[in-house]
């Protein structure tokens, strides 16, 4: 092995060899299991997330298939229809084409092409990741077998009358012109203004003050609403107004809906252009009135001078129209929630158009039986609540958008409005030759599918659906969906309707559900924010240029880039070091919690990263001890040490903390686990407890010791191998032969069993005693201040018959472990000299401190250093007892705060008892 644990030099070449010998492709088995990527977008790059929900799933992966399960990770992409579509419409404006210029299927096949040749981004960086997918099996949503299905599942719910077509409002994105789903809406408070107009009562007594954030829709006004209750305006319900600028008349109606207390309590009701107002609208049966082109200029329902206006320069000339007009009653800033679409940036209209729709009220409720029967299961249980909640006021799901990349809906329209579904234009052509007796022109529509349809899909279309295929019999169900909680209701929910609709069965047992990955304030990773980490740059690092010119190139808001320089220099003087894959994933292991939310910090990569080398080095130690000898097979039949028995022992329970927090998905548990059996009790304890007899002329002590290293660092290994693949099949190609395993990889490796490691109670409490009065001298060593090269003597104070006898037997050891020179118990009566103590219950240990110190200047140096703690401990007081830091700060910090202050107290109490035996012993 190298000297220096080097990831560049190990991963690319050991993930291509992992892909080439085929070790990702499930295997004969009499068990199966089964994880279906979520597919990112085709568009995409690796993020913070991806990264975040690949690591749990490539080690769930890992472990199933060293369990000798037949183990599919199914990979592929969703063609991401509006993200898609506008990449390469970007292309085409570089060229000073658009769109409109090609045909569709021109532009069709330019998308096609894109997607050759750029589309397979992520899939390069997933393998940087190292997830262990099954590759030949890639999918890609658009691929023909996907798209028959896609078709299939169209053709069958709108022959059962669950898909219809119908106008209804939904969210309009007025540059992209097409329908939003709710979740590429974002909605975001922004300063803007509330309008008080006056809308005069037709018979000439008066007016009403409406007060609006829109006056631009007013146009589609219908009526103007106000509480029941609300005795200012009850006298008026019933009663008519003029709308201003139009001439029409609307009623005045009550609605429960309106909030008296909200500008005046009259509010002007746009069922066309508000979903509140829809909702009222269907309520009273007021006309639905589009004052709106799709690009969200005023139509022929404004008056003549203000058609073709867009929304701004609309509101523009209403306001000043109406100033004019006297109608105007005041202006006040308002603070408002403004959707805008994700892609585009533009602000959302609610818009009135013809969309297909799907009637899932039936679908529902099945799927919120198949979760309340226990069918599913949700990881943490807390989430069925939010599954519920969405899954009882469910909507009719809008399903078309008005794109030309996607999945075009399968619907052909007659000369007279007649729709034909069918699986292809010949089949439609021979439904519509059947209702008219000859042959009739037809046009396909002009929408695709949403992408979350075909998503909806993908558990079963992957495996071949709708052929009944072997991939289908043996791998559906799957076991378990790994997911954020944000798209609980776009694709969990769905799939399981879908799944029980067309497979008779759910998608998934379970339903993991991980937190969101923030940065290390908490705060949402955006690139306006500029704190957006690649996680490429993590592995690979990245120099300061580089990250600046990343974060603050193709910004949306490019005032933004001075800032977002300034806190990136501060944060990253020197860009980000390169860490390797593994401490990555070993850090997403240990953040991945049951919070809603997860803060990554960098410093916890840098912790793993050493984590790494930690083992890298152990691994070396233990095959440079076996350069001189080989290792005997030869089983001992004599009392194995209480080192060994303990070292075995603390594995088995390692392992089977390990195998019970992964299946409960508490990878955090298992990081942890792992973490401190490999750091503390293999590293720091068991290779400084072996290294004497390894040194020893006791042969038979020395076989035994090496073969006890192989095999626990062999084990732990295979243990270690699903959050940190690359590092531990490095070392374990090495390993395994020396240790009589046989195999080419790890990767195909047994996951370890914890009943080879039988627990052994009496050598942990043994060794955990031995463990402990090490730990005390080293800790009087560091008070002290007392080198480690000095060998210290060791007194006893009532020591206990078993205690004497576990100084006896071990007296090698602790000589070894901790510096000493002699050790042994005071007799009855014998005066206890000047010494540092500590407590292990009744056993009292000293160090007698004569001769080992300076008493003037030892005095001198622990009185200066009371002296700087004292002070430490008067500024954390004076900021803890400062109100206004207590109650602004963030909660991080004032904890933060109250530790240190507590830590500063601790240490004084200790510095305390020092002081006072030098003092002991200068009096001396």
């Amino acid at each position: 092995m190298d000297k220096v644990y080097a990831p560049a030099e190990i991963e690319q070449r050991l993930y291509e060899r992992w892909e080439a010998a085929g070790y990702f492709t499930p295997r004969p088995a009499p068990r199966s299991y089964c994880i279906m990527i979520p597919p990112p977008n085709v568009t995409g790059t690796l993020h913070m997330g991806h990264a975040f929900q690949d690591t749990i799933m490539d080690a769930l992966t890992r472990m199933h298939r060293m369990q000798g399960e037949a183990t599919l990770w199914q990979p592929g992409t969703d063609h991401a229809g509006i993200a898609t579509q506008m990449v390469v419409e970007r292309q085409l404006e570089a060229t000073g084409q658009r769109r409109s210029d090609l045909t569709r299927e021109a532009f069709v096949e330019r998308v096609w092409a894109w997607k050759e040749q750029s589309g397979g981004t992520i899939a390069r960086q997933l393998r940087r990741l190292g997830a262990s997918v099954d590759w030949s099996r890639e999918r890609f949503t658009m691929d023909p077998q996907l798209s028959q299905a896609v078709t299939e599942a169209f053709v069958r719910l709108h022959a059962e009358g669950l898909i219809y077509r119908g106008a209804r409002l939904v969210n309009w994105d007025p540059v992209l012109r097409t329908a939003l789903s709710d979740l590429e809406v974002l909605a975001e408070e922004e300063t803007g203004q509330l309008w008080y107009l006056r809308y005069p009562l037709c018979d000439g007594t008066g007016h009403v003050v409406v007060a609006t954030t829109r006056p631009e829709t007013m146009f589609g006004d219908a009526a103007v609403a106000v509480h029941g209750e609300d005795e200012r305006y009850r006298h008026l319900i019933g009663r008519h107004l003029t709308l201003p600028l139009a001439g029409r008349e609307i009623p005045i109606i009550a609605d429960n809906y309106v909030d008296p207390a909200f500008g005046t309590g009259c509010v002007k009701i746009t069922p066309a252009h508000d979903f509140n107002d829809y909702a009222v609208g269907l309520r009273h049966a007021l006309p639905l009135i589009n004052v709106f082109t799709p690009d969200a200029r005023l139509n022929d329902n404004a008056p003549p001078r203000l058609r073709g206006l867009n929304r701004e320069q609309a509101r523009a000339r209403i306001i000043e129209e109406l100033q004019q007009a006297g109608l105007l009653d005041r202006v006040e800033p308002h603070r408002l929630m403004i959707p805008r679409g994700d892609r585009s940036g533009a602000v959302i209209e609610p818009y009135l158009t013809d969309q297909w729709y799907v009637r899932v009220a039936p679908l529902a409720s099945e799927a919120i039986a198949a979760v309340e029967s226990g069918r599913v299961r949700f990881v943490p249980g807390n989430w069925d609540r939010t599954y519920y909640q969405w899954m009882r006021n469910i909507e009719d799901w809008c399903i078309s958008r008005q794109l030309w990349w996607g999945h075009r809906i399968p619907a052909w329209y007659d000369e007279q409005g007649d729709i034909y579904v069918a699986h292809n234009a010949a089949e439609a052509a021979g439904a519509a030759r059947a209702r008219h007796g000859r042959d009739v022109p037809l046009r396909q529509d002009e929408d695709v599918l949403d992408t979350w349809f075909s998503s909806a899909l993908w558990p079963f279309s992957t495996l071949g659906w709708p052929a009944r295929t072997p991939d289908l019999e043996r791998f559906y169900p799957t076991d378990v969906l790994v997911t954020g909680f944000d798209i609980i209701f776009f694709w969990v929910a769905r799939m399981i309707m879908f799944g029980l609709k067309f497979m008779q069965d759910v998608p998934f047992r379970e339903v993991y559900v991980h937190g969101l990955i923030r940065d290390a304030e908490g705060q949402k990773m955006s690139k306006s924010k500029g704190n957006v980490i690649d996680p490429l740059d993590i592995i690979d690092g990245i120099g300061l240029p580089e990250l600046l010119a990343k974060r603050t190139s193709g910004l949306m808001q490019p005032h933004l880039a001075a800032s977002i320089e300034l806190a990136t220099r501060k944060q990253y003087p020197e860009g980000i070091p390169a860490y390797g894959t593994d401490a990555l994933r070993f850090t997403f292991a240990s953040l991945a919690t049951q919070s809603r939310d997860i803060s990554f910090d960098l410093a916890r990569v840098a912790g793993y990263r050493n984590f790494c080398n930690k083992l890298w080095n152990a691994a070396r130690f233990v095959l440079l001890s076996l350069e001189e000898a080989a290792v005997s097979r030869t089983v001992d039949h004599g009392p194995a040490p209480a080192a060994e028995r303990w070292i075995r022992s603390r594995l088995g329970a390692t392992i089977a903390a390990v195998d019970g927090a992964l299946r409960e998905y508490r990878l955090d548990f298992a990081a942890s686990a792992l973490y401190e059996f490999t750091w503390r009790e293999f590293c720091d304890w068991y290779l400084e407890i072996v290294k004497p007899v390894l040194q020893s002329q006791d042969q038979a002590a020395r076989q035994r010791a090496r073969r006890t290293l192989l095999a626990v660092l062999e084990t732990l290994l295979r243990l270690l191998h699903p959050l940190m693949p690359f590092i531990t099949e490095e070392i374990w190609l090495r390993v395994a032969p020396l240790a009589g395993v046989a195999g080419e990889s790890i990767v195909l490796a047994r996951w370890p069993d914890a009943r080879e490691f039988p627990a052994d109670e009496a050598a942990e409490d043994e060794m955990r005693w031995i463990m402990q009065v090490v730990l005390a001298i080293r800790q009087i060593r560091g008070e002290m201040d007392i080198p480690p090269s000095r060998r210290l003597p060791l007194l006893l104070r009532h020591a206990s018959e078993r205690e004497l006898t576990l100084i006896q037997r071990h007296e090698g050891l602790l000589t070894h472990l901790a510096g000493l020179e002699s050790q042994r118990a005071l007799e009855a009566g014998e005066a206890v000299p000047p010494a540092a103590a500590a407590v292990l219950g009744d056993l009292t240990l000293l160090v007698p401190i004569s001769g080992l110190i300076d008493p003037v200047s030892e005095l001198q140096r622990l009185e200066r250093r009371a002296h700087k703690l004292e002070q430490e401990i008067s500024r954390a007081r004076g900021k803890l007892a400062n109100d206004h830091f207590v109650r602004h700060a963030p909660a991080e910090v004032v904890e933060q705060e109250r530790r240190r202050l507590a830590e500063f107290e601790r240490t004084r109490a200790a510095l305390a008892r020092q002081i006072e035996q030098v003092r002991k012993l200068d009096r001396l």
